[in-house]
């Protein structure tokens, strides 16, 4: 396997990063995953602008050149010969003396890992959900990054165990429904799309958007807030969303069991997924096709 570093690909056995990395040292890294469908990058904007907004949160000076991105991972499917791919974009904040720093990292290390997938046909995942009992940890900051520090979910991860088909789900503090170990949680009940706040201190998720997005277009409700896991457990309807698997339809959470209807909410959802994968930039092109910049 080939992975890309600071503008060259090389064997992912050659590549190499220094032990003076912030990113290693202190957890001073950020990422984004997506996926390559049949040659496109589904939501590249939408990645990358929130990257470069996370960025400047901890003071990492990188912004996004779409061009500059399209470029270093075209070179890197190229040399893996692959045109549907895992993708993980990752930065990191550089090297550094020993010891905390305020002073802006300047010279930031670019590293693009990639994993083979299959050739995109109209079919998703099927998981259950459980509850977990570790709780979901509050972001380091005032939102959550998408960043190196992800130890929560390991635990949460540990605690399901190495079953595929099992999505577990972190309750907060507090015991509202937060998030799944990666991914976003949504319920359907009377028509309504259901999903936990951002304020719950969740990862604001960029399928989590394009589904808010999709549900707005077709006139279809949503509600955001803190919710008791008794919302969930009485729905109809449940899934689970991640840039990686898309819309992944649950067929219980704990006993409970959800309706697995062909003809139904999260069907058309997962519909209007195939639609869109392999064309589009950001979310925004669903409404009005703008470029705004946030």
């Amino acid at each position: 396997m080939y992975v890309y570093l600071n503008g060259e690909v090389q064997p992912v056995e050659e590549a190499t990063l220094s032990i003076m990395d912030h990113g290693l040292m202190y957890g001073l890294g950020l990422f984004e995953t997506f996926r390559v469908f049949d040659g496109h990058p589904f939501l590249l904007d939408d990645h990358f602008y929130r990257l470069e907004k996370s960025a400047r949160e901890m003071n990492i000076a990188w912004s996004y050149d779409r061009q500059a991105v399209l470029k270093a991972l075209h070179m890197t499917l190229e040399a893996n010969e692959w045109n549907n791919a895992y993708v993980r974009y990752n930065i990191t904040a550089g090297m550094d003396s020993l010891g905390l720093t305020t002073e802006k990292y300047t010279s930031p290390q670019t590293i693009i890992y990639m994993k083979p997938l299959p050739s995109f046909a109209a079919t998703f995942p099927v998981k259950r959900g459980q509850l977990l009992s570790i709780r979901r940890n509050t972001p380091e900051g005032h939102t959550r990054l998408k960043s190196h520090h992800f130890f929560n979910n390991v635990l949460g991860k540990r605690e399901i165990g190495e079953e595929t088909d099992v999505e577990g789900i972190f309750l907060t503090a507090s015991g509202h429904v937060a998030e799944g170990v990666v991914s976003n949680v949504f319920w359907v009940k009377d028509g309504t799309i259901y999903t936990p706040s951002v304020e719950t201190g969740i990862l604001k998720g960029i399928t989590r958007e394009f589904i808010l997005t999709l549900a707005k277009k077709h006139g279809i409700y949503v509600r955001e807030g803190r919710f008791e896991p008794s919302f969930l457990i009485e729905a109809e309807e449940a899934f689970a969303a991640n840039s990686i698997q898309g819309i992944v339809r649950l067929t219980a959470v704990d006993q409970h069991r959800y309706s697995t209807s062909t003809d139904s909410l999260v069907s058309f959802l997962q519909k209007e997924y195939t639609t869109y994968c392999t064309s589009l930039w950001q979310t925004k092109e669903l409404l009005d096709g703008k470029d705004e910049r946030k």
